[in-house]
Parts: structure tokens; sequence; C-alpha cells
């Protein structure tokens, strides 16, 4: 399926639609802050996990910019139509969308 870029806005209806928030930083920037019901699946150690069972996977970092530089792999990591959620966690936040802090 082709990758597909999206708004926070666009990530926030398909996460309430059904489909899985996976958030790749690091466990501790996870730890820190992060999207209520997201799942961490850190780029440091990718593709250790398959990720199965969502028809759609919203893929997001903090900016945005590791999510572009590693869509290749996002892709391949599943069989499920996925999406980046352009801006990551800072465009969330920046749409008035909850966080999870500490």
């Amino acid at each position: 399926m082709a990758l597909k870029h999206i708004t926070a806005v666009e990530a926030k209806q398909l996460v309430d639609g059904g489909a899985l928030l996976v958030d790749v930083r690091e466990v501790y920037e996870y730890a820190d802050e992060s999207i209520p019901g997201a799942r961490n699946e850190p780029l440091s150690r990718f593709g250790r996990t398959p990720i199965t069972g969502a028809a759609a996977v919203v893929f997001h970092c903090k900016s945005g910019a590791r999510t572009r530089m590693n869509a290749h792999a996002l892709e391949a990591s599943t069989d499920a139509e996925v999406y980046i959620m352009d801006g990551g966690i800072e465009a969330w936040k920046q749409a008035g969308y909850p966080v999870k802090r500490g």
C-alpha cells in the first residue's frame, strides 16, 4: 500500500475510527510525553515486532523528520494502510489534542 502524509486533524480522525497510532520516538521521549493510546515502537529497535492486526497505521515522531527519513522502513513494517502524521506530536499539540506527560 502507498504511504500517505496527513495532518494531525486527519490522524485524529483515523485513530478515532480505529487506526493504530505508532510513536517511533525513543522510550525516554515516549515516557516524557505521549499521545494517549499510542504504541511505542522506537526506530532504534524497529522491525523486531511486526505491526499486525490493524487496517491502518499512523506513524509519528516529534516533528516529522524521523518518520520522513524512515518512510520506507515504516511502510515495510506492516501490510496495513500506512500514514505519516506530518509535524509529529508537536502538530498534535498545536491542533489542541491531548498528550500524556510523565
